[in-house]
Parts: structure tokens; C-alpha cells; sequence
């Protein structure tokens, strides 16, 4: 007897996918997805076509099912994710407004952000989990508002990344709180949507424009008619609320359960575990209330991790990111002296922090820029994750790494090798994907374990190796707070 099948969809900050996956055994039945055309445009905007989110939706809808054969009779739901803030603001007829996205690694709202920070940051961590930065959706909102880009009479709804990907499907607006207190839009005490986090930003009124939050794994709708022809996918199947991409990533290989730490090697640098509410927070990078009374996400990130990774692949015309890991490793660790400032779409932590290379001389390559670049990545997500075990949170010494960069065996071995200690290496790029199946499998009666994720543990440096890993970490990091001054410096400079 064949087993019931469920997929999810995963619109990440580069491309989108959707994944079929089996029930009890977790086996991927079918995948398809691409990269999502991303227009930079000056003073660091980074927007997305609504034409080529749908497009993108529907292509790698269409493709699944083509892979499933007959078995597309037994999909018994489907759910979203995707990443985090950015903006989806749409008109009354439920168009995006200027007919695009944008992008959470946005960074028009930079000097917006700062400022508020300065002025607010405090009230709003205690409000609502984390300080302003460029890529959240009223900081977006505020800039496009300023430059006269957008009228404030147009907007109807904000919605966030999976949200709009359910809407397309179903025709049904709504959001939950992993997405919403990620954008720092909830207010932790409550759970609800924080009226500060609108009035700083200069937006108040703007949070009736808010949809309606339901617990992950919900229904929220069924598959519209023309959306199940034109998929190929049962008529009025049921569609599920999601989560942000961070929280179905560690509910689909079972990280919270194991109160393991994960590191996501994406485009953004990604560190987070969940954990019982600590009173008073932490000072750790976000708290997210997602929904749990008794727990929190907490988050240690910046918006550049693989990020780094696919500018120089970009830049120096490698063929894959994948191909600037494989130069890179054709270097030992430390790139002869070179090194990186992985902050290429900015960083928290130093404030203002930006990219550059340091010590670069007529002596080095590509391969140096290469394993520069991959150091300082892996060196950034150790920097995090550690920091969130000094204040306790996550079993000690139990790490996974997921996303991308996670394919990579090397990639884990040199996070392992920064922290002492193995970490298990989910190479499953798709477990975004998997966890959005997870809460359609949920939405449906099934249990946590429906869709199972394999885990390989990936063993550090020893001896001689491990000393030599321990002093390169312990050296960047001087270095990296030593440029402190110059990143405020740049900062300043670039000021308009």
C-alpha cells in the first residue's frame, strides 16, 4: 500500500523549490526549483518580480507532479515557507505594490535603521525580540515611503514571503508568529502584532494592514480550481500555514526536541536554537515568539553567509559557489595571511560592519580570495553559535548544520573544527522544504516524526590541526573587533 505524500515549498533569499516527500519514511519523491532573478538596484536595492515569484511557484509545482505519475492522487497537502521580512506589501486586488517583492538583504533602509537604533533599539529588543535593521518590513516601508516610491493609501495587506506563495494558491491571507516576530513586528509579552514596532518606524495605522495569525500547521485553504489544473495537483487540496524558513528547517531534522543549536548556511548566516523563555533576555542577535508560550527562538546572525560565497563566485566568474569551496580547498587553512570580512550584505556585530579583503598581497590568487572567503564564513557561524552557548542556550556541544553550504562536508568539518566538537551535518538542502511538509503532514493528523531527516555527524580537526583552528579563530576575531572604527568610519562616509 503506498504511502500518503505531502509537499512543501520553500521560496529561500536565491531560489525557489517544492519537494514531494513520502510519509514514514521521509524519501523525496520529487523536486524542482531554480534560482529566483533578483534585480540589484542603487543604494543596495534587491527586489523580485511578482511575475517571476508565480512563475517560479508554479514551474516547480508543475514539475513535481510530473514526477509523482499517478501517485499525485495520494498528496494530501501541502505548505510554504520562505525567508524572512523583506516586503510584501499588496494593493486592494491583492497585487504587490510596484508589481514586485523585496528582499530581506535589501539595504536602502541601512541608514534608517541606524538611526532608529540609536533612538529606540533598546525599548524595542524588550519589545519586540530584536533592534532595527535594514531588511525589516517597516524599515522597507518607511524608505520606499520616503522616496515617494510607494503611496501609503495603496496598501492593504503585509504579508510576508510564505504568505504570498499560500495567497497565489489558495486566495487566503495569513500569517503566523515565526515570520511575524522575526520581522520584530510581535510583541514578545503578548503575542501579538506590537503597535511600538509601527509608531518608531513612523508607520502607525499600518498594522491593520497585518493578517490574521494562525498556529503553524493549520489549513488555512484549499487549492483554487484554476491554481490545481494549472499545478497539475488534486482539486481543493488543502494548503497549511507554514513557518519561517529558520523554524521548519529545525522542526523538519528534529532540533528543537533535541534542544540542539543548528547553524543554516545560506545566504544568511543563520544560528539559532529554541529554548525555554529566559527572563531577563538574553543579549543575543533576535528572540522570536513563535507561537510556544513557554519557548523562543533565539538567533545569532547577519545577512552574509553563503552570500559571501556566490559575490565572489559571481565576481571572479567561477562556475557555482560550489566551485569557489572546491578552489579554496586547494589552500590551507589561513590563505597565507590572507583574510576576509564575511559582511557582504552588512553585519550586526561590529555595527556598520562591511566586506574587504585584509592583507592582500602580489602573492596571493584566486585560490587565496577562495579560502579566505570560506574561512571567514565558517569562522562567523562558530562566532555565533558560540555565543549562544554562553548564555546557555542548546545542549552543550550539539550542533547541526543545514542549508547549501551544508552539502559540503568540508564546509561542517571546518565549523567543527572553530568549535572543538562534531556537528551533525543535515546535507539535505531541501529540509526547509521538508519542514513545510511537516506542518501539511501535521495539518493532516500526522506526527513530528512523519517525515524523517537523515543526520551524519562530521568529526573536527585533531591534534596539531585542532591547535591550529583554535588560534586562526582566536586571531580573526581580534582582528575583526579591531576594524571596528573603520567599519563606523566607511559607515559614516557612506552616509547620505
Amino acid at each position: 500500500m503506498n504511502a500518503d505524500i505531502y509537499i512543501g515549498i520553500d521560496m529561500g533569499s536565491t531560489g525557489l523549490k517544492a519537494v514531494a516527500f513520502e510519509a514514514g519514511n521521509g524519501a523525496t519523491l520529487g523536486t524542482a526549483g531554480d534560482a529566483l532573478p533578483h534585480q540589484r538596484l542603487s543604494g543596495g536595492g534587491c527586489e523580485l518580480a511578482a511575475e517571476a515569484i508565480r512563475d517560479a511557484l508554479f514551474q516547480a509545482l508543475r514539475s513535481v507532479t510530473q514526477q509523482l505519475g499517478p501517485r499525485v492522487a495520494q498528496v494530501r497537502a501541502l505548505a510554504c515557507t520562505g525567508h524572512g521580512a523583506g516586503l510584501y506589501a499588496m494593493d486592494a486586488h491583492g497585487k504587490l505594490l510596484r508589481g514586485a517583492a523585496v528582499a530581506s538583504t535589501d539595504q536602502r533602509a541601512a541608514g534608517r535603521a541606524r538611526a532608529l537604533a540609536q533612538s529606540h533599539g533598546a525599548a524595542l529588543f524588550n519589545e519586540v525580540g530584536c533592534q532595527p535593521w535594514s531588511g525589516q518590513p517597516t524599515m522597507v516601508l518607511a524608505e520606499l515611503l520616503a522616496q515617494g516610491a510607494v503611496a501609503r493609501g495603496d496598501i492593504r495587506h503585509l504579508v510576508f514571503a510564505k504568505d504570498y506563495l499560500s495567497y497565489l494558491l489558495t486566495g487566503e491571507l495569513a500569517s503566523d508568529a515565526s515570520d511575524a516576530s522575526t520581522a520584530g513586528l510581535l510583541s514578545l509579552a503578548t503575542g501579538d502584532w506590537s503597535s511600538l514596532a509601527f509608531e518608531a518606524a513612523g508607520l502607525s495605522g499600518l498594522g491593520a494592514a497585518l493578517p490574521s495569525l494562525v498556529p503553524s500547521g493549520t489549513v488555512i485553504g484549499r487549492l483554487l480550481p484554476g491554481a490545481a489544473i494549472e499545478c497539475g495537483l488534486p482539486a481543493g487540496l488543502p494548503v497549511a500555514a507554514g513557518a519561517i524558513d529558520l523554524l521548519a528547517s529545525l522542526v523538519a531534522v528534529g532540533a528543537p526536541q533535541r534542544g540542539q543549536a543548528v547553524a543554516v548556511l545560506g545566504t544568511w548566516c543563520v544560528n539559532a536554537v529554541v529554548a525555554p523563555v529566559r527572563e531577563p533576555l538574553p543579549a543575543v542577535g533576535a528572540v522570536v515568539h513563535f507561537g510556544v508560550a513557554d519557548q523562543r527562538l533565539y538567533l545569532e546572525n547577519t545577512p552574509s553567509s553563503m552570500a559571501n560565497v556566490a559575490w565572489l563566485a559571481r565576481t571572479m566568474q567561477f562556475p557555482s559557489a560550489a566551485a569557489v569551496v572546491e578552489c579554496a580547498m586547494t589552500v590551507p587553512l589561513g590563505a597565507a595571511g590572507l583574510r576576509f570580512a564575511p559582511f557582504i550584505n552588512g553585519g550586526g556585530a561590529p555595527p556598520n560592519a562591511s566586506a574587504g579583503f585584509i592583507g592582500l598581497a602580489g602573492h596571493h590568487d584566486c585560490a587565496h580570495m577562495a579560502r579566505a572567503v570560506v574561512d571567514a564564513v565558517a569562522w562567523l557561524h562558530a562566532q555565533h553559535l558560540s555565543r549562544l552557548a554562553s548564555f546557555g542556550l542548546g545542549a552543550p556541544g550539539r550542533v547541526a548544520a543545514l542549508g547549501g553550504g551544508a552539502r559540503d562536508a568540508r564546509l561542517v568539518q571546518l565549523i567543527a573544527s572553530f568549535l572543538g566538537h562534531p556537528v551533525d551535518r543535515c546535507g539535505d538542502d531541501e529540509t526547509g522544504a521538508r519542514g513545510a511538509a511537516l506542518y501539511a503532514a501535521l495539518s493532516q493528523g500526522a506526527g513530528l516524526d512523519a517525515l524523517p531527516a537523515a543526520c551524519t555527524p562530521v568529526e573536527p580537526a585533531r591534534g596539531d590541526d585542532a591547535q591550529a583552528h583554535a588560534q586562526f579563530r582566536a586571531e580573526f576575531a581580534e582582528l575583526i573587533d579591531r576594524l571596528a572604527p573603520a567599519f563606523a568610519h566607511l559607515a559614516g562616509a557612506s552616509a547620505p
